[in-house]
């Protein structure tokens, strides 16, 4: 569970820190306070502890601003926010009906179990500890099988995401990558992705099928449905790249391919 949302004073730290952030150095503790329903004598003693904790900095009377460590602390606390906003969303589907690959023939009413594979959800006749739920309609396996009555967990473990890092047309770019030492990184790959036009000659060059399109986002879609993408990305896109996979708390390889 998310701490914030079991600690009353956390939540109200939380909400205090965002609306000195959004209305920052000039605060008005008496606005914040009926905006969040509390007195100013409780904005004004919050106020104290967080300077105290290095949250905020103060440049004089009614002046503060969020410190470093008070918007690190922010952005972890929203991590966990979204992390718990997609439990929740798993959570509800048992109120309606859900699709999964019947990985065999099912029958109406029957009950299944739900398990992630190669990405993808599957209901099959072996109903364990984690998810289940019952099948609507007779379906044949490899067919969409409508599923209700969800209840349960499905486990899934966030996959790794693998970065290779290229140069870029100032550096050489394609030419720059030895395709020799590439093909290991490639195999038994589920998803690869290329970010930059001297990516897309790359993986080309190597006969490899590949997404182009908004690579980044599938990428993080794949690594939060259990597989292992991979994504050949020109240098100068690294750090935006990595910035979107840490806010989504995503684990990640970095590994240099170019030559020499």
């Amino acid at each position: 569970m998310v701490e914030v949302l079991q600690n009353k004073n956390l939540a109200t730290r939380f909400q205090i820190l965002v609306e000195i952030a959004a209305m920052q150095p000039n605060i008005q503790q008496r606005h914040i306070a009926k905006k969040l329903n509390v007195t100013p004598q409780a904005v004004s003693d919050y106020v104290k502890r967080m300077l105290a904790d290095g949250l905020l900095t103060s440049d004089g009377r009614s002046r503060y601003r969020v410190s470093n460590e008070g918007v690190n602390w922010i952005i972890k606390v929203l991590r966990e926010l979204r992390a718990y906003n997609s439990f929740a969303r798993s959570a509800i589907t048992g109120s309606s009906v859900c699709a999964a690959l019947a990985d065999c023939d099912l029958s109406g009413g029957q009950t299944v179990g739900l398990e992630m594979k190669d990405g993808l959800l599957f209901a099959t006749r072996s109903v364990g500890r984690g998810a289940w739920g019952r099948v609507v309609a007779d379906v044949k396996q490899g067919e969409d099988a409508g599923i209700t009555d969800i209840e349960g967990i499905v486990p899934v473990a966030t996959g790794r995401v693998t970065i290779l890092s290229m140069p870029g047309i100032q550096k050489g770019g394609s030419r720059k990558v030895d395709l020799k030492p590439l093909d290991s990184h490639l195999k038994d790959r589920t998803f690869i992705g290329a970010l930059g036009i001297e990516a897309q000659v790359v993986l080309r060059k190597a006969g490899v099928r590949f997404s182009l399109y908004g690579a980044a986002e599938a990428a993080v879609e794949a690594a939060q449905s259990g597989l292992r993408p991979l994504l050949l990305c020109v240098e100068d896109e690294i750090s935006r790249l990595v910035k979107r996979l840490e806010e989504e708390n995503i684990g990640y390889e970095l590994i240099n391919i170019e030559k020499g």
